[in-house]
């Protein structure tokens, strides 16, 4: 029998229809494409083909926009926010509207053709990590700039273009709807509790062991109660945080470990997932929230969101959390 499951957060119903179950051979998961011998312009040696890089970590000996670096971050050639000009916002009648100005960046996450980020070693995730860090923090210095989201897309199915391990930053000039929502979902908790839902979430899942993946002295991986995909996965820091940008040395090194096991078990348990993965931080003017904890998201592309979704605010998941945790 199908069981409905409520997000303790967004308050958003989910539908778990277990006997419409797929194998995983079924879902939409993608063949993995032949070489072809064409300028990737990711490739190190390829660096003219990109925008000039905003940062790089490379050797002491190279020079900008040269071969040597083994984390590039350039400006997306196809920007969906540019970064020069004014907001110039205006209104007409009963709309808004403002000029489309932002940033949007392209994170290289090494220098050879790789498609995904577990493929790395141990250093070199823990440093990505830290360029996420430094970006949104050089980012927030800009006051047209309220909110930063860092992303990865990985697999055409899941939006790349590109497969070659990468990720992205957009930071836009107001806050998204949805981190709205999930601030006031969060909020509206810790005003009837007093405590943090999402830390009251982590601390019973401790207890049940039901749907945790992995966890260690910094971060817990788990398979949400109310999840809206198949094998969804959130990773939660121990301490509480809303903050992404106040990640401490220690948390890098093991949302490193929690991170490159929770894509590596993805790909094994369905090889070649395309997935997307993102940060849900606070805007850069609420940087000390008592109510908000920030988290990664890990989401499986492996089926459609179809008419019953986009019609009733409702998903179908065919697989149940804890069936993707064991």
């Amino acid at each position: 029998m199908a069981e409905l499951r409520k997000d303790p957060i967004l308050e958003r119903w989910v539908v778990f229809s277990t006997e419409r179950a797929k194998r995983p051979s079924e879902f939409l998961v993608e063949k993995a494409e032949k070489k072809q011998e064409i300028r990737c312009p990711f490739c190190e040696g390829n660096e003219g083909m990109t925008p000039p890089e905003i940062l790089s970590y490379r050797k002491d000996d190279s020079r900008p926009n040269t071969p040597g670096w083994w984390i590039r971050v350039v400006p997306n050639k196809y920007p969906a926010l540019r970064i020069e000009g004014e907001l110039n916002k205006r209104q007409r009648g009963i709309y808004n509207m403002m000029d489309g100005i932002g940033a949007h960046e392209v994170i290289i996450e090494c220098p050879q053709h790789l498609e995904d980020i577990f493929s790395l070693d141990q250093k070199n995730i823990e440093e990505i990590i830290w360029v996420y860090r430094d970006r949104m923090r050089d980012l927030a210095k800009d006051p047209r700039f309220e909110y930063a989201l860092i992303f990865k897309n990985k697999g055409r199915i899941a939006g790349a273009s590109l497969n070659y391990s990468h990720s992205q930053i957009i930071v836009t000039p107001v806050v998204p709807k949805r981190t709205e929502e999930e601030l006031a979902g969060s909020n509206k908790y810790f005003t009837l509790k007093g405590k943090c839902v999402f830390c009251d979430i982590m601390n019973q899942e401790l207890d049940s062991k039901e749907r945790i993946l992995w966890e260690n002295e910094g971060f817990v991986s788990l398979c949400p109660f109310a999840s809206r995909f198949p094998y969804e996965i959130t990773i939660l820091p121990r301490q509480h945080h809303c903050n992404f940008e106040t990640i401490t040395e220690s948390e890098v090194k093991n949302l490193a470990v929690i991170l490159r096991k929770c894509l590596g078990s993805l790909d094994k348990t369905i090889p070649n997932v395309p997935y997307n993965y993102l940060v849900h931080t606070s805007p850069y003017a609420r940087a000390s929230l008592g109510y908000y904890h920030w988290h990664l998201e890990i989401i499986p592309r492996l089926t459609r969101v179809a008419d019953f979704e986009w019609g009733m605010g409702f998903y179908i998941n065919q697989v149940l959390p804890e069936e993707a945790a064991g």
